[in-house]
């Protein structure tokens, strides 16, 4: 059998020493070299790495052993700690096989070309393509992102589109995040089917001019535009479906990008009191009838326009009615 104490990593000198500190209680370090017949300086240092174990304790150059259940168990718990470290650090490797795979299979598809790629038209095709791969996914929910630069698809969107990726929200079968132009926020209907989406548990997020239209359905498709920040119903809705992995990646990087850069949709973190002085106003009443209406004070009137200016990076009270208007917080 192997030495139980050398599991605990005590090496057989250390282990024999410990055994002779136990044996004789109080011991000097003469007393123990003796013991042992050693050198006294090699059993000092011995005698040192045992005390920084806490296995033994030195008062006044005496070596008095602990009770060897606390002394042990002590060590037995620092290793415990060293195997669980370890066994994190095992845990965060397996993690990241999952990208390892995909910087290989970018490799491969790098190296072996040409991309799996096929153009496609009309937008029936785009839309329908996406819920083709959300039901064949291999791990649903499939995260869908997509960016949206102009009014126009996103009025097709809302009319057309948007209730099947609602349905499949709800379903499981996708994960909507869209990033979309602020002005089409003054559109009631893409207003209210983006709020439907969110509700179904998608997100969106607004740019003041979104660079083109794209998007990625888990990490296999892609679509892209034939034209680059053309105009998806401009040209027939004619894009490209890829999916090579590298390209999704690229994409996604992208995405990402412009999703940090991208605000909050403006009814979401905007208080009531705000939106309520900004119709009233755009209703063309002052501050003091708005007051009145509210049962506020004209103070708190004139702090929710500074708010709101502060928001909107208006520069006076006009500018801001315009850009909350031009933002959908009027409708």
């Amino acid at each position: 059998m192997s030495d139980p104490f050398e599991t605990l990593g005590l090496d057989s000198a250390q282990t024999a020493l410990y055994t002779a500190v136990l044996r004789l209680h109080r011991a000097t370090r003469s007393d123990l070299a003796q013991a042992l017949d050693g050198p006294i300086e090699k059993v000092g240092r011995q005698l040192d790495d045992l005390v920084k174990m806490g296995v033994i304790d030195e008062r006044s150059g005496q070596y008095l052993a602990r009770h060897p259940a606390a002394a042990l168990g002590r060590v037995i718990a620092q290793r415990l700690d060293r195997l669980a470290e370890e066994s994190r650090r095992i845990d965060s490797a397996l993690g990241s096989i999952r990208s390892l795979i995909q910087d290989y299979d970018a490799g491969r598809d790098l190296r072996n070309g040409p991309f799996t790629a096929e153009m496609a038209s009309g937008s029936d095709v785009l839309y329908e393509s996406v819920m083709g791969f959300a039901v064949q996914s291999p791990s649903p929910p499939a995260p869908l992102l997509t960016a949206i630069p102009d009014e126009r698809t996103m009025t097709d969107f809302a009319r057309k589109f948007a209730d099947p990726w609602i349905d499949a929200q709800k379903r499981k079968l996708l994960t909507v995040r869209a990033i979309i132009p602020v002005s089409t926020l003054a559109i009631p209907e893409v207003r209210d089917q983006i709020s439907n989406v969110i509700e179904a548990g998608g997100q969106a997020r607004t740019l003041d001019r979104v660079p083109s239209w794209f998007m990625t359905v888990g990490s296999e498709m892609a679509g892209l535009p034939a034209y680059w920040g053309g105009n998806l119903p401009d040209h027939a809705y004619t894009f490209y479906l890829v999916r090579t992995s590298v390209v999704v990646g690229v994409l996604s990087t992208l995405f990402e990008e412009l999703w940090a850069r991208a605000q909050q949709l403006p009814w979401a973190p905007r208080t009531d009191g705000v939106i309520q002085v900004l119709r009233l106003a755009a209703q063309g009443l002052c501050d003091e009838s708005i007051a009145r209406r509210l049962g506020v004070s004209v103070r708190t009137v004139r702090a929710r326009w500074s708010d709101a200016m502060a928001e909107l990076g208006a520069q006076s009270r006009f500018h801001a009615g315009v850009e909350a208007a031009r933002r959908g917080w009027l409708s």
